[in-house]
């Protein structure tokens, strides 16, 4: 494929979704609370806050899920 079809198609879902609106999937549990969203068109990534809201998933806060993720378990799994 060249880089015009590829730029075309990325182009074309996201003006899916700002027309439609996401059709977000959970990709991943990081904990019972915190939660990593995925929409399926366009492949925006998203996470929730401390209020529950769902905000971008940026580098850095993918490092705090993992270090959620390894903390949780540690405390979770029995010896």
């Amino acid at each position: 494929m060249s880089g015009i079809i590829i730029r075309e198609q990325i182009i074309s879902s996201k003006i899916l979704c700002s027309f439609f609106g996401h059709k977000i999937t959970t990709t991943r549990n990081v904990t019972n609370h915190f939660k990593e969203y995925k929409c399926s068109v366009c492949g925006l990534e998203l996470t929730n806050d401390l209020k529950g809201h769902k905000i971008y998933l940026t580098p850095q806060l993918k490092d705090i899920n993992e270090s959620l993720i390894s903390l949780y378990k540690k405390r979770h799994i029995p010896i």
